[in-house]
């Protein structure tokens, strides 16, 4: 098959299977993994596998700003504590859980390579969250806090990421110079983000009267900060996110009503087909990772993966919790916390039940070096690729598919 017809066909597929989603009232990300699957297995199809760069830079800019664009900052900072707490301290403390589990369960795993499996299934995922949630009528506080953690938490899992692989090519871990160069990698971001943001707002301006030149920036923005952000080895995540917070305060107040509609509409076309495609492909993945694992270690390897995903819920449900008993204890205490910024136990189940994996995590997995400096081939990485495929799928197929169910049951308060 040609690549165009390849592509195409892609397209019909995800397009045709996003409205029959709709028809039948399922998830549209879950049905494009299921469709991705079952087509990835059909021998006419080539294998299709992607480059990790390409995926970030191709899907995470544009979905990360448009995420960040819709949210309201007001609410994303009255829930700044639990967003932080949960878009950094979780996902170091899931890449320890995931790390321990992997480390006594799975044969000839080894601390550094543990490690690598932890940061990379560490950060729940805002094209996951957004795409699964959508339409189900969640309270917006939930949705706030589900979005704001998982748009800044992509950048704590790529650091922890970066100092797992570090360990296994054998270089040595220094913790103060891990704590600095986080904390560099996040102010950086913060200030390319501030700084493309500012000089947006001055083209925007400037241009004012020219309705498609202001659309056409607004696209090609997050992907020129993101490209910015990583040449100079910071956050490209943070920086989309600072860009679209920015963007959002601006466009209610300086945009006119025509432009705002039609940049809206602009933007849901390109996100309902960026969504579309990376859940079809995501699915595509795992029949091409099966096929380089030994047939006999396959069962064993899904059943790696299903504890895996089991263990990564519940360290997150116990953090949530936490979270909930700790905020309504500083508030009872008079301590400056805001009554809004409270939730309940409802709230917390339906927090700790969207927190899926994603396109972040599949990126990073296939991104993993073929080699070590040494040119030896780098230790398990097919397993390390299978297990976080698998775990991303149990997460989106058995956490998406219930989801709408434990909303029903637990009520939209």
């Amino acid at each position: 098959m040609e690549n165009y017809t390849i592509v195409l066909l892609i397209m019909s597929l995800m397009i045709g299977a996003s409205g029959m989603a709709d028809k039948i009232k399922l998830s549209a990300p879950v049905l494009l993994l299921l469709v991705g699957i079952g087509i990835g297995f059909l021998p006419i199809l080539p294998d299709i596998e992607l480059n990790p760069e390409i995926v970030m830079l191709l899907f995470l800019p544009p979905l990360l700003y448009d995420a960040a664009f819709n949210i309201s900052f007001r609410d994303f900072q009255t829930n700044i504590n639990t967003i932080s707490t949960l878009a950094i301290g979780l996902v170091f403390i899931t890449t320890v859980g995931i790390a321990a589990v992997a480390r006594y369960l799975i044969p000839g795993m080894t601390w550094p390579l543990a490690f690598v499996l932890g940061a990379i299934l560490s950060a729940t995922d805002a094209v996951a969250a957004i795409g699964i949630t959508k339409g189900l009528g969640l309270p917006h506080k939930t949705v706030t806090i589900l979005e704001g953690e998982s748009l800044v938490n992509d950048a704590s899992a790529l650091i922890a990421y970066r100092f797992a692989t570090a360990a296994v090519t054998g270089i040595a871990f220094v913790w103060w110079k891990a704590s600095f160069q986080f904390l560099l990698v996040l102010g950086g971001g913060f200030l390319v983000g501030m700084v493309t943001g500012i000089l947006q707002a001055w083209v925007l301006r400037f241009f004012r009267t020219n309705d498609m030149v202001i659309i056409s920036l607004t696209l090609l923005m997050p992907f020129v900060t993101y490209l910015l952000a990583e040449h100079f080895q910071v956050s490209g995540v943070i920086a989309v996110v600072i860009l679209g917070l920015n963007m959002s305060r601006l466009s209610r107040h300086k945009f006119p009503e025509k432009v705002r509609n039609q940049s809206k509409h602009f933007w849901d076309v390109i996100i309902f087909l960026l969504n579309g495609l990376i859940f079809l492909l995501i699915g595509l993945q795992f029949p091409i990772v099966m096929k380089k694992i030994n047939p006999e270690e396959v069962w064993s390897f899904a059943g790696y993966a299903g504890i895996i995903a089991l263990v990564a819920l519940a360290i997150r449900m116990i953090r949530v919790y936490m979270q909930q008993f700790n905020l309504q204890k500083a508030f009872d205490g008079k301590r400056p916390v805001s009554k809004d910024a409270l939730f309940d136990s409802r709230t917390s189940f339906i927090i700790t039940w969207s927190g899926m994996r994603g396109i972040v995590s599949l990126a990073i997995a296939i991104g993993l070096p073929v080699s070590l400096n040494d040119g030896s081939p780098f230790p398990m990485r097919n397993e390390i690729i299978f297990l976080s495929i698998a775990v991303v799928l149990f997460s989106l197929l058995g956490q998406g598919l219930s989801l709408p169910w434990v909303v029903r049951k637990l009520g939209k308060k």
